[in-house]
């Protein structure tokens, strides 16, 4: 089995079928369905049902793919690290985070890695909750995951860094502003008779607010946000108040609003996943701006 295969493979995955993958892969698609037969026919079992236009994976097929974008990954580790003897500064970092911690701290921390390694493409894809990062990290899918949790990240075979502790504030909807001035907290029973703007169940905001409401506090949920990069435009549209990590406080700030830190304090702790081993010069340069931000904010 050769590695051409399993790149060509792993692209029929990545593009939803031959068609888009033979364009990604600047071939002809018969070519790449003879290659494809070639690496069904050297393992005994087909990889995908052909159903239409459509290749669905098959059971054999969900089996190759992690182990598969491993073998990519070192093979692009082993790449890079010849290539960083020869004074070679390039290639791509794969990178793949929750939603408050790509705004902050992943920012700054990718403002930081280009100035020192512009050469190098980062690729940032999404995840919404922490199992989804530690599993792209994991399969090889990604390199470098961010991700947020209410309690820190404890993950077996995965080496992670811890960056800050976000906690959680109120993004105040000017409209209807009848909280204290700024610089002051306001307790958790103050968000009685407040309409709010809610993540979905499972993340560390939402659990405030319905812990809010099962002590007696009358919050009232008026839009519930799959994603969250709605709540911010929603909040500035007069909506309702956001219960949000304070990673979101720079954005709300330049757009004119105001926030406050809700007491009881509540944290989401904010790391940075990686494999143990056999990570590309760009993967442990990045870990590397990431010790950076860690120290700085212990300072």
């Amino acid at each position: 089995m050769d590695t051409r295969k399993l790149k060509y493979f792993l692209a029929v995955v990545d593009h939803d079928g031959f068609n888009r993958a033979a364009e990604h892969l600047l071939i002809a698609q018969p070519s790449l369905s003879q290659t494809i037969a070639s690496l069904e026919k050297e393992l005994g079992v087909p990889l995908f049902h052909r159903i239409g236009r459509r290749a669905v994976l098959s059971e054999a097929g969900k089996e190759l793919v992690g182990p598969a974008r491993l073998v990519m990954r070192d093979l692009d580790a082993a790449q890079s690290a010849v290539q960083a003897l020869r004074g070679i500064r390039s290639g791509r970092l794969d990178i793949i985070t929750m939603p408050s911690p790509g705004i902050e701290p992943l920012t700054s921390m990718i403002a930081d890695f280009t100035s020192l390694h512009p050469s190098v493409r980062l690729n940032v894809s999404a995840a919404f909750t922490p199992e989804e990062v530690i599993d792209s990290v994991r399969s090889g899918s990604t390199e470098i995951g961010l991700a947020g949790s209410p309690t820190p990240i404890l993950v077996p075979g995965v080496e992670v860094l811890e960056l800050e502790r976000q906690p959680l504030i109120l993004i105040v909807n000017a409209q209807a502003d009848t909280f204290p001035a700024d610089g002051k907290a306001i307790q958790r029973e103050d968000l009685g008779g407040h309409r709010i703007i809610a993540s979905q169940r499972g993340s560390l905001m939402r659990w405030l607010v319905d812990d809010a409401l099962a002590h007696g506090v009358k919050v009232e949920i008026v839009v519930e946000v799959a994603h969250r990069t709605s709540i911010l435009p929603l909040v500035l549209a007069g909506v309702g108040h956001a219960v949000m990590p304070s990673s979101w406080a720079p954005t709300a700030h330049k757009a004119g609003l105001r926030t406050l830190l809700i007491e009881p304090v509540h944290h989401l702790d904010v790391a940075v996943l990686s494999r143990k081993e056999n990570l590309t010069p760009a993967a442990k340069a990045f870990l590397g701006v990431a010790a950076r931000h860690t120290e700085n904010q212990q300072q």
